[in-house]
């Protein structure tokens, strides 16, 4: 999760694709160069650890816009991939 955060913070939009799982991935991502994002707060964790194969990451991400500031707050459900079983995103639900 957080480093997709900084992925998103430094505009790495070829890393968060790589880090994507590939059923959900888009073709492509855009990202907004004119948001600036600022903090990553971890609220709760399920899973996730050296024997889970799945796991889930509720978080909030503080960011500045054009319009001012704003917060994305999500749960993200993240699974192991590939013959490397490295984590990748799979989805997530606005909360």
């Amino acid at each position: 999760m957080r480093s997709r955060y900084s992925a998103f913070a430094v505009g790495d939009a070829q890393y968060l694709l790589t880090t994507w799982d590939p059923s959900t991935r888009p073709a492509s991502l855009d990202l907004d160069d004119g948001t600036a994002w600022q903090r990553l707060f971890v609220e709760h964790t399920t899973g996730g650890g050296p024997f889970d194969d799945t796991g889930l990451v509720t978080y909030t991400a503080v960011a500045r816009g054009p319009e001012g500031r704003i917060e994305l707050r999500e749960r993200s459900r993240f699974r192991r991939s590939g013959p490397d079983h490295r984590w990748v995103y799979v989805d997530g639900d606005m909360l």
